[in-house]
């Protein structure tokens, strides 16, 4: 049973039956199972069984718990759910939480801290926003989340401004950071798709703008997805939310667009 389950543990160590009844009880009403305590497992769900387990983990207080691809088994809904859950046990618990995924997503909602890792190697620490926003290398970046990444050559720098060129993708670029290239040193700049404008108008300036044509559209109810190609056959991507109930799109597949960005949208790397 649900009861038992949580309670092996506990067994194992010698615990007064008195205390393990009341330890179990606490560990079900955390979890929120505590009407499924005589269920047997195959009267539960997926999401249910998960629970379990991590009942039957917290029982015994560690002070870390290890979590190996925890919500693996479970259909995206319910894992979105369970991921809050835990999010919440580990705050009200107080308990250091170490969990391995490859699901980025998964990472980014539960994380205080994220560690990168590449071929056993620890390529970046930081918290989920400075992962996203501020990756250091083309790996990072590339590696959580989507990414535009345009390979560059430095032509000035005025203080904290910029300016690039990418051959390879036919624009100027500016960008209001510091940047660690000379003149002329190879760098690459990185943009997220929802950082990227999409219009039939062209911009004022060139800087921070190429044109192409829509390849590709992936409507995901929430944001459409656009793959532009432009020169070179190089593809540019833009999210766009879907903020008004429409179901022609303004831009669709073939369309002439503009692709825009501000000076402080992206990154540029070095690495």
């Amino acid at each position: 049973s649900v009861e038992a389950n949580v309670a092996f543990g506990l067994k194992q160590e010698g615990m007064p039956k008195d205390q393990i009844a009341a330890r179990v009880e606490e560990m079900l009403k955390l979890v929120k199972l505590q009407d499924f305590a005589k269920r047997k497992p195959h009267q539960l769900s997926g999401g249910q069984r998960q629970r379990v387990a991590l009942a039957r983990s917290l029982a015994k207080k560690p002070k870390v718990l290890l979590l190996d691809e925890p919500l693996g088994a479970l259909d995206r809904k319910l894992r979105e759910e369970t991921q809050f859950e835990l999010t919440d046990l580990q705050y009200e618990l107080g308990m250091t939480f170490l969990i391995v995924t490859h699901d980025q997503e998964e990472a980014m909602t539960m994380a205080d801290r994220i560690a990168v890792m590449d071929r056993g190697r620890i390529i970046q620490i930081a918290t989920p926003a400075e992962i996203y926003e501020l990756p250091n290398s083309r790996f990072v970046a590339d590696f959580i989340g989507d990414i535009n990444l345009m390979e560059c050559k430095v032509t000035a720098k005025e203080g904290e401004i910029c300016r690039m060129t990418s051959v390879e993708f036919g624009c100027e670029i500016e960008v209001a950071q510091p940047v660690e290239a000379g003149i002329g040193e190879t760098v690459w700049f990185a943009i997220r798709p929802e950082k990227v404008r999409i219009s039939f108008d062209e911009p004022e300036s060139r800087v921070n703008a190429v044109t192409g044509e829509v390849w590709d559209i992936a409507y995901l109810g929430d944001v459409s997805i656009y793959h532009t190609h432009i020169a070179n056959e190089q593809t540019v991507r833009a999210t766009v939310a879907n903020r008004s109930r429409v179901v022609e799109r303004p831009v669709g597949w073939d369309d002439k667009v503009w692709l825009s960005w501000d000076a402080d949208a992206g990154v540029v790397l070095t690495k």
